[in-house]
């Protein structure tokens, strides 16, 4: 398979290697301050899109306009993602989007969801969240901690918004965001009342398991139609 990386940081080199050593190759690299050109596009299987939250939407876009299926991981950008869709589905494409492609992560928003209704009908515990990611990380909360608070308020019908901050309005979800060191990211959820706490946690140890992931819905990615999402991957 021939992919076209967009972003060559951390992630993008880590993406890189990760591809090599399962045998694809990389046609091109684009990254941060470079523009796509569509005979990189033409080159390429499939793109791989971890970049910045101001380059986003333009490398998707450019991807889609030139009929190259695109991933994307990229956070921050996300009040633009309606728009993305409407040109994937203009331009007969192909896109997906994820604030993590790690499997263990994705199980991890199933249970999520899964104990948010089931403490709907417990209101004497107060959902909260924390979030620890590296110092490198540019937007908090994080793109995981957006799509865990999306999953409770669509489970829980008494949490109505989430805050990035902590908060004494029982209806919004509070979210702590802490930069530490070189944390990869860690994201916990507990449910606290007067007398106890139920918390689940997901903790990844490295950046291997977002960097398998991505790599293996790339795979996958070509073969599909239409804005997909990792849950049709991952078939749950």
């Amino acid at each position: 398979m021939k992919i076209l990386l967009i972003g060559h940081g951390k992630m993008g080199q880590a993406i890189e290697a990760y591809a090599i050593q399962r045998g694809h190759s990389i046609v091109a690299i684009v990254d941060v301050q470079d523009s796509i050109t569509p005979i990189l596009t033409q080159q390429a299987d499939v793109a791989i899109e971890f970049t910045h939250p101001d380059s986003a939407f333009e490398n998707i876009k450019c991807c889609l306009e030139n009929n190259l299926p695109i991933l994307s991981g990229t956070t921050g950008w996300l009040d633009r993602k309606p728009e993305i869709e409407q040109i994937c589905k203009k331009n007969n494409g192909t896109f997906l989007y994820a604030s993590n492609f790690s499997i263990g992560v994705n199980l991890f928003f199933k249970v999520n969801r899964f104990l948010a209704k089931i403490m709907q009908q417990h209101d004497q515990y107060s959902p909260s969240m924390v979030e620890v990611h590296h110092t490198h990380k540019k937007d908090a909360p994080s793109g995981t901690a957006i799509t865990l608070a999306e999953g409770i308020i669509a489970e829980n019908k008494n949490i109505k918004s989430w805050t990035n901050q902590k908060t004494e309005n029982s209806g919004e979800l509070p979210i702590v965001s802490e930069r530490i060191g070189e944390i990869p990211g860690t994201h916990k959820v507990t449910y606290q009342s007067e007398v106890d706490q139920i918390s689940i946690e997901h903790e990844a140890y490295s950046r291997d398991g977002f960097v398998q992931g991505a790599v293996l819905v790339a795979e996958w990615l070509p073969a599909q139609k239409g804005v997909v999402k990792i849950d049709d991957f991952l078939k749950l």
